[in-house]
């Protein structure tokens, strides 16, 4: 669906990644991001994007099951049809999750400079992964956990946070690299 002269594209972000099939009647696993995770109900409708594929998808069914929610989506009836949406993402509307303070979005963190207190440089914010007990930045192949009493600050404005990381945690990064 193209957005015409009068509707300008909405900016999207990531709100989850189906990640496998479920049984045999077409119902999909997804990872949702947390922010996200309440947009994820009945009728429902978003982007999807896989492999060289994208579209819209309406969730025709959503519960939970472990750490996932499992998904069934309008259209999808067997776990044939449900394969082609592994490994999806799926987008929805910036403004339509709500962030808390202290919450960001992946592509906001994706990017920015990681110094440490006393001015160290770390690299850059490579990718964002989701684990039960925190987020973590991938940065030069470490990660650091994004929490408060490692991440101090976070800067969208100037792209840049700062960490007190532990000893051991990273190490800081050689100049040319």
């Amino acid at each position: 669906m193209a957005a015409t002269p009068e509707e300008p594209a909405k900016p999207i972000v990531a709100a989850g990644r189906i990640t496998g099939c479920f049984g045999i009647k077409g119902e999909v696993k997804c990872e949702t991001t947390r922010a996200a995770r309440s947009l994820f109900v009945p009728g429902a409708e978003l982007r999807y994007h896989v492999r060289s594929k994208s579209g819209l998808v309406r969730l025709a069914g959503v519960r939970e099951h472990e750490r996932h929610i499992l998904l069934s989506l309008e259209g999808v009836t067997d776990r044939s049809s449900a394969e082609a949406f592994i490994g999806a993402t799926l987008y929805v509307a910036r403004e339509a999750i709500p962030l808390a303070p202290q919450e960001y979005f992946d592509d906001d963190l994706v990017g920015c400079v990681v110094v440490g207190v006393r001015g160290e440089a770390y690299g850059v914010v490579e990718r964002v992964e989701h684990y039960p007990s925190s987020d973590v930045l991938e940065v030069g192949g470490s990660l650091i956990p994004l929490v408060s009493p490692i991440v101090l600050e976070v800067s969208l404005a100037q792209k840049r946070i700062v960490i007190d990381p532990p000893e051991g945690l990273i190490t800081p990064a050689r100049p040319g690299r």
